[in-house]
């Protein structure tokens, strides 16, 4: 039985957002003892190899389309890989987890007034009204509106994250840019030709003492999990991203951003954490929204479907000299 591409678009969102999920997890402690830029630097690293071998293995004439589109790939990959990654770990070395989640979740309402301000593409008010609805899910979840759970000295780095967040979307959008890239092309060779500008920016920030070089005790400690970083919330989740974008669209694949947190705190219930109230109630709410914008855009995507099968109307055109004969008569 062969799955219809739209569920395998779903699914391949679904395992990316649930693996961007673990990265706040696992990448925190990192943070302790990796600067942001290192750790991107060193998760890209180990990333863009895998990809490299990837690709060579499935199609080594893929390396030609980056001698064509260079310096796009280049400029798509360091928004996506480079100035998101940087910004949004510094947000969340200065901040919590919980923040950072709200601040992906703005994605999705980001990428919506974007399209609106650049391609002069007017959302509906069911997808606003369901985006708005997911990211009242996320704000629940994460807590930030409780009492005490808001902490005035990590503005500074969440008002960072949040402008990393136009990375992303920028990656997001340049794969549609590009559209004879396959979904492993555009991550691979994304991240291949922005690996040189990631490494300038180590080397700028390790020269100006902005960006300490992690030492060898540092790494030692975090090996482990920056090489789970780069196999899983990496290389398998922008490969899993790309392909739930290439299928279902920018709108539809910034929507399941917002699983991000959700799937940070199934793992934490996973790990023995018993859910809040809270909690509970915005998975139902981030859920919910999702289920709606989904079947919102399907019925979009059959309307068209329906309309492109049934056809242009017919036209009978009367020769001009039939015309004259008959007006002749008359």
């Amino acid at each position: 039985m062969t799955l219809n591409p739209r569920v395998l678009g779903i699914l391949g969102l679904l395992v990316a957002t649930m693996a961007w999920g673990s990265l706040f997890l696992v990448g925190k402690p990192v943070l302790t003892h990796v600067n942001p830029v290192w750790f991107t630097f060193i998760r890209y690293t180990l990333a863009t190899a895998a990809f490299a071998m990837l690709i060579t293995w499935r199609d080594g004439s893929a390396w030609r389309k980056l001698r064509r589109h260079g310096p796009r790939l280049a400029l798509m990959g360091f928004a996506g890989y480079g100035f998101f990654s940087v910004l949004v770990l510094v947000g969340l070395a200065h901040s919590v987890p919980s923040h950072g989640a709200v601040i992906i979740a703005t994605m999705p309402i980001t990428t919506q007034l974007l399209r609106w301000l650049l391609d002069g593409i007017k959302p509906t008010q069911t997808v606003l009204l369901s985006s708005a609805m997911a990211l009242l899910g996320v704000v629940t979840v994460s807590g930030v509106l409780m009492v005490g759970a808001s902490d005035g000295s990590a503005a500074i780095g969440d008002l960072l994250a949040l402008i990393g967040t136009l990375g992303w979307i920028a990656y997001t959008r340049g794969s549609a840019r590009l559209p004879s890239l396959s979904v492993l092309e555009y991550s691979a060779l994304t991240a291949v030709a922005a690996w040189p500008l990631l490494l300038l920016t180590a080397l700028v920030g390790a020269a100006t003492s902005l960006a300490v070089v992690p030492t060898l005790a540092d790494l030692a400690v975090s090996w482990h999990a920056l090489l789970y970083i780069a196999a899983v919330p990496s290389v398998l989740a922008v490969l899993a991203y790309n392909f739930g974008v290439k299928t279902m669209g920018a709108v539809t694949g910034t929507a399941f951003l917002n699983v991000v947190p959700v799937s940070a705190v199934l793992m934490s219930v996973a790990l023995g954490k018993t859910p809040e109230p809270h909690e509970i109630a915005g998975l139902v709410l981030v859920v919910s929204a999702l289920l709606i914008q989904t079947a919102t855009l399907k019925r979009s995507a059959e309307a068209q479907t329906g309309s492109a099968h049934r056809g242009p109307a017919l036209v009978v055109r009367v020769p001009a000299t039939a015309l004259a004969r008959r007006d002749c008569k008359a």
